[in-house]
Parts: C-alpha cells; structure tokens; sequence
C-alpha cells in the first residue's frame, strides 16, 4: 500500500473515530441543547497523529457526521471549522515544538489548552448569533468541562496509539511503512 493511501485510510479510521467517540457517551447540555462527550480527545489527537490539514479533515469530517447523525443538522457546519480548527491548531503546534518525547507530550497537552479554548469560544460566537449571548454563555462551562476531559483523555490515549507502529511514524513525521 503506498504510503498517500495509508494516510488516507488513517485519515477515514480517525474520522469514524471522532465520530463513533463524539456519540459513544453523551451528557446533555440543556442551555443549548447540546452535549458533552469525548469526542474532543480524537479531535486533538487527529492533529497531532495526521499532521494539520489531514487532522483538520479527520476532525472535522468525524466530528460533523456526529452531529448529522444526531440530528443537530444545524451544528454541521459550526462543528465541521470549529473541531477541523482544533485539530489543525494541535497539528501546528505538535509540528512545531514536538521535536522530542517530552516536547512531543508538551504539545499534545498544548493542543488540549486550545481546543478548550477554541471550542468554549467558537461555540460561544456561533451559539450567540443563533440563541442570544445568555444562552450562549450558559453553555460556556460545558464546553469547558468537554475541552478538559479532552485534553485529559488525549493525554491518556496518546502513548496507547504510538505503541502502533504506522501511527507513530505519521505522528513523529516519517513516511507509514509500504
């Protein structure tokens, strides 16, 4: 298998994987009717693991079916920019400063701090415009809760997924094996 098609096939895997952890457990948000879940952890880790663009793809793609599939037919797009961006931003920054096994950690618990932040925030913009800013700043504490479990869980799952040969070659920047 060459190696654009592996990565195309662990992009697919993170993608139903962001999907199938967004709907696995959710708690439910009643300001905004939405929920908290641990999808966010695969969000981060697709940057991290896929690079930027093909974690931003990852991420967004897995996280927007999750919504579809939910019937938050409305959040498609939102979630689609707001999770791709996470995933983007923790794949520059993981690209950036992970040049070592310490650093590398470093950056996947900086991935996790900016997607507490983007997520709180992208989801407070968009929530304000559809639902009014009380509503939308009713939902700014689940979303936080959501975006620490994230950084915690990705944390957690970070070494399990290098333990996988290929994905620690993408993750450390090498070419998958053919």
């Amino acid at each position: 298998m060459n190696y654009n098609l592996k990565k195309l096939v662990i992009t697919a895997l993170f993608a139903a994987l962001s999907c199938a952890a967004t709907m696995s457990i959710r708690i439910p948000t009643p300001a905004t009717a939405g929920y908290i879940h641990p999808g966010d952890a695969i969000v981060i880790l697709s940057g991290v693991i896929l690079g930027p663009v093909w974690g931003f793809l990852a991420a967004g793609m897995g996280s927007a079916m999750a919504d579809f599939l939910g019937g938050y037919f409305l959040y498609i797009p939102i979630t689609f920019v707001i999770k791709g961006t996470v995933a983007y931003a923790a794949g520059m920054v993981y690209k950036k400063i992970g040049k070592t096994s310490k650093s590398r950690y470093i950056a996947v618990m900086i991935g996790g701090v900016g997607d507490i932040i983007l997520v709180a925030g992208g989801y407070f913009l968009c929530e304000a415009m559809l639902y009014g800013r009380p509503a939308a700043a009713a939902g700014i504490p689940a979303n936080l809760i959501q975006g620490i479990s994230g950084l915690i869980i990705s944390i957690v799952l970070y070494p399990a997924l290098l333990a996988v040969p290929d994905i620690r070659r993408l993750a450390n920047g090498q070419s998958a094996a053919i």
